[in-house]
């Protein structure tokens, strides 16, 4: 079933004439209408088939990055790449083991991820930021709030096909946010706050193959995919974000905590035997300013919101980010910060598996005897083959 975002079946109402406030009001009718037993989204396609509104084309063609739906078949896009990330090996249910990759293609109109799976995997290894590539046969779905293109053996893929020319591309943008307003499950938010507190970085075994978290059996460490390994290690830095409205706690996997501390992955573990050397850096990273783009994840266990990165800009320019603000149309800048005395936060850091490279899910990482907190999982997806779906947060 192709799916149709409700504020596009707005939108579309809102060419009759209608208001917006007099759609939602139509809704809200509908809905109790029929008991609650439909949701919004549903209550306003009724509403469109009434008044003879037709949401959507159905395919055929060439589509445009801004019209392309949930639950389409047979899609044809072109774009031009903006991002590629590696080929990532993973679990069936049967035992035998499975490769996706996944790359963002971007046109005119926005931009999109692309995933491939099994023998499609070895197409990303030609492939490079600028190329330009058409899809034949791909399918639609959503993945963590997120619409991507899904392409299996009947799908194809070509690089930089004759005659096809991307223009200017849409960069994908995120949504401006002050803490307080974060809600949970906001998808590509973006805040903007100081830093208040920095919490020690938390190191974890993984696989040096495929970077999964690898557990301690008798026989050593073992990763699903390669059995008994010598564990390689990544980490994960906590820090409490203040923007004047409220704070949380910011959660900086591997690239991002690299680029949060401006450090590269081997001095990072410098401070896995040496953390008290850490201490000069947390001092150095209260009072910085830092832009962060992520994802709100409510942990259960302390009833709160916190805030995983996706992209972490550090040192941001208050001055540039004003004016970056005021050429956005938005005319309020960003709160002063609290002072640090004022913080009143739980010592235990949280944690969560990276969500490409080690998990579709949240799981424990401990500390010692001490087990960290850790946010809700995610329910586990499944394409079409019955195959785990991984979570595909850039990294």
């Amino acid at each position: 079933m192709i799916k149709v975002p409700l504020q596009q079946i707005i939108e579309k109402i809102k060419e009759t004439g209608l208001s917006e406030e007099e759609i939602n009001s139509k809704i809200k009718e509908k809905t109790d209408q029929l008991s609650g037993l439909v949701s919004k989204e549903g209550a306003a396609h009724i509403i469109a088939n009434e008044l003879g509104i037709k949401l959507f084309e159905e395919p055929h063609g060439k589509l445009q990055i801004k019209n392309i739906l949930a639950g389409m078949r047979d899609v044809e896009v072109v774009g031009k790449v903006q991002q590629v990330f590696p080929v990532n090996e993973f679990q069936k249910k049967d035992g035998s083991s499975g490769k996706v990759a996944s790359l963002v293609v971007a046109d005119e109109t926005g931009t999109i991820r692309i995933v491939l799976w099994g023998g499609q995997t070895d197409l990303v290894k030609d492939l490079k930021e600028g190329d330009i590539i058409k899809v034949l046969s791909g399918y639609t779905k959503e993945n963590n709030n997120r619409l991507e293109i899904h392409l299996n053996d009947k799908s194809k893929l070509e690089l930089n096909p004759e005659g096809e020319k991307i223009g200017e591309v849409k960069q994908a943008s995120s949504t401006r946010k002050k803490i307080e307003e974060l809600s949970e499950n906001d998808n590509d938010v973006e805040i903007l706050g100081t830093i208040v507190q920095v919490f020690e970085p938390r190191f974890f075994e993984v696989c040096p193959e495929c970077n999964k978290r690898v557990r301690q059996r008798d026989e050593g460490f073992f990763c699903e995919a390669h059995n008994v390994v010598t564990p390689a290690y990544s980490y994960v830095l906590n820090a409490i974000i203040d923007d004047g409205s409220e704070t949380i706690r910011g959660v900086f996997f591997r690239k991002q905590a690299e680029n949060l501390l401006e450090m590269d992955h081997s001095k990072i573990l410098e401070y896995k035997d040496n953390p008290e050397r850490f201490e000069e850096v947390k001092t150095e990273l209260l009072g910085n300013i830092v832009r962060v783009v992520g994802r709100t994840n409510k942990n259960e266990l302390f009833d709160r919101l916190e805030f995983v990165s996706r992209l972490v800009f550090p040192k941001a320019d208050p001055k540039e980010e004003i004016k970056r603000l005021k050429a956005e149309g938005v005319t309020e800048a960003p709160s002063e910060a609290k002072p640090v005395e004022d913080q009143k936060t739980e010592e235990k850091p949280v944690v969560e598996e990276d969500s490409v490279v080690e998990s579709s899910s949240a799981e424990e990482i401990t500390d010692g005897v001490q087990k960290a907190d850790v946010p809700k999982a995610e329910p586990e997806k499944t394409n079409e083959q019955g195959e785990k779906l991984p979570s595909f947060e850039d990294i």
